[in-house]
């Protein structure tokens, strides 16, 4: 016999355990976010260090 209704905890437990996930306290982030978002973090690091291309010569 198959349920037709699912409780609140059960759905969060599914999606809960499809992936690897982090956490520091009250925190938890899944992995592939935690990928992005350190991805973007040194992109917008890097942006911030190199300078334009041919700025140096402009006035």
């Amino acid at each position: 016999m198959v349920k037709a209704t699912t409780s609140k905890e059960d759905r969060m437990t599914e999606v809960m355990s499809s992936g690897t996930y982090f956490g520091w306290g009250g925190f938890i982030i899944q992995s592939g976010n935690l990928v992005v978002i350190v991805v973007m973090i040194v992109l917008f690091v890097l942006a911030l260090v190199m300078p334009f291309p041919g700025g140096k010569g402009r006035k």
